[in-house]
């Protein structure tokens, strides 16, 4: 015998998986994706007199302050490599999972308006700001390229091996799934603890010197306390960080196991958040 619900195409139900990401229903609300994702493009510096310019300027700023502080003042070598492009390489990387952890850390407070009144998968938030930075990662990757290209010209040592950039997408993805994760599961949180959205842009600057991104592994090793190197060395942002240098630069050092180990961090975190994340949304708009 048939009941009503036989006749419904979709049923919207609290129950879910343990780990649950279901391509077919994101896929069906594709065009909502692609909304959000140009909705972050366009509003990020809209009313502003720079616009995009901010794509770029913010990197060397930060890459002048690293050669002049670390480099200069500090003493930190970076081989046969201008310390300049060491660091706008480091930094390149290093924007796109901050700007992906800090878009992601906030979705259930900054959209619970929306997530309030109609149904779509809440997922689709956080992999909106996901995909929306890959734009201002490829813009902020055309000025590497552009400063690789002006020190190449000038006369540097610099050594490309082709084949390393096989990996380019799997530390692009690396950092996706790292940051992604580690956004939905300080999402989950905030909605019952919002001291995190006051921690999380300072702690994403504390995690950022604990990444190995103004200064190579290596330095590390020779200068840092034992226990505050094994800490680092650890660390599989350091390791996305070095072998992404490695790959453009081939300076610092690649090793096989630790861009295994890395990976299967960044899968583990990532669908820790995601079982958080669809928890959470369970029952966020009786908590937010």
């Amino acid at each position: 015998m048939k009941t009503a619900d036989d006749n419904w195409l979709y049923v919207i139900s609290h129950k879910r998986k343990l780990i649950e990401l279901n391509f077919t229903e994101i896929w069906r609300y594709k065009d909502l994706l692609f909304l959000f994702v140009k909705r972050d493009i366009i509003t990020a510096y809209k009313q502003t007199i720079l616009g995009p310019l901010w794509y770029i300027i913010q990197p060397l700023f930060t890459s002048v302050i690293f050669t002049l502080i670390f480099n200069n003042l500090g003493q930190i070598k970076t081989g046969d490599i201008n310390p300049f492009l060491f660091n706008l390489t480091g930094i390149t990387l290093w924007n796109y999972f901050k700007q992906c952890l800090t878009g992601t850390s906030s979705t259930f407070t900054k959209n619970q308006n929306i997530f309030g009144k109609v149904y779509f998968p809440r997922v689709i938030m956080p992999m909106a700001v996901t995909i929306s930075n890959l734009v201002k990662f490829g813009i902020q990757l055309l000025v590497l390229i552009g400063f690789y290209i002006y020190y190449l010209l000038r006369g540097d040592t610099l050594v490309l091996e082709p084949q390393y950039l096989l990996l380019f997408p799997i530390y692009v993805l690396m950092m996706a799934l790292f940051s992604l994760g580690l956004g939905m599961l300080l999402s989950a949180m905030t909605t019952k603890y919002r001291d995190l959205t006051v921690l999380v842009s300072f702690g994403v600057q504390l995690l950022m010197y604990l990444s190995a991104v103004p200064y190579p592994l290596e330095e590390a090793r020779a200068k840092f306390p034992p226990m505050v190197a094994n800490l680092v060395e650890l660390n599989p942002l350091s390791q996305i960080i070095e072998g992404f240098r490695f790959m453009v630069l081939n300076v610092g050092q690649f090793e096989m196991d630790k861009l295994l180990y890395s990976f299967i961090i960044c899968i583990l975190l990532f669908l820790f958040g995601l079982i958080v994340f669809n928890k959470t949304e369970q029952s966020f708009i009786d908590t937010v």
